[in-house]
């Protein structure tokens, strides 16, 4: 008998809360300025705890609760494999280890904040976070396009049309693409 816990195509063992707190640890180092890349990396294409599909689907839930995406997901990611604890731990391995770097580097910042070089190394910085979220979008949503052809990516690619190349209001695309996002769905079925 097969356990619901486990991801189908994925692992066959659920990982120990030791594991996942290590996992979720070595993300959030790895992340500096956006851990999402090398969470997927790690969740989907390392360890294979989940297929991309589970990992879609389990970010997109994510996006719907209120606070910060990934932080959410790891919430909801370790509530799948260890439960109440799970999720604790896994929130504690994403969370940990860069509350105890910001202390650290305000600290330094603060002592040494008018330094020039420290501006550029901060600005090419934000240009590798930039690229790296460029990069794990386009492999997110590279099933979505590649294996099922169907509203999704028209609504996907009109969503970027109304915010990023007409500068519509996000509330104004979502009011009107959720619908019609809605309508196809349903017609589909």
């Amino acid at each position: 008998m097969s356990n619901p816990a486990v991801p189908s195509g994925a692992i066959t063992d659920p990982p120990s809360l030791y594991e996942l707190f290590k996992a979720f640890a070595i993300v959030s180092l790895s992340g500096f300025g956006g851990a999402l890349p090398w969470a997927r990396r790690m969740i989907v294409e390392q360890r294979r705890w989940m297929t991309t599909e589970e990992f879609n689907e389990a970010f997109a839930l994510s996006q719907f609760l209120p606070g910060p995406n990934l932080v959410n997901f790891s919430v909801v990611f370790g509530l799948r494999f260890g439960g109440p604890l799970g999720a604790a731990v896994t929130l504690a391995g994403l969370m940990g280890p860069p509350l105890v770097i910001v202390m650290i580097l305000g600290m330094l910042y603060a002592r040494f904040g008018d330094v020039e070089v420290l501006s550029r190394i901060l600005a090419g910085i934000t240009a590798a976070a930039a690229g790296l979220l460029i990069a794990v979008v386009a492999k997110m949503a590279a099933p979505l396009f590649l294996t099922r052809w169907n509203s999704a990516p028209a609504i996907a690619i009109l969503a970027f049309v109304g915010v990023a190349i007409m500068q519509w209001p996000l509330q104004l695309v979502f009011l009107v693409l959720a619908p019609v996002s809605v309508a196809f769905a349903w017609f589909k079925r």
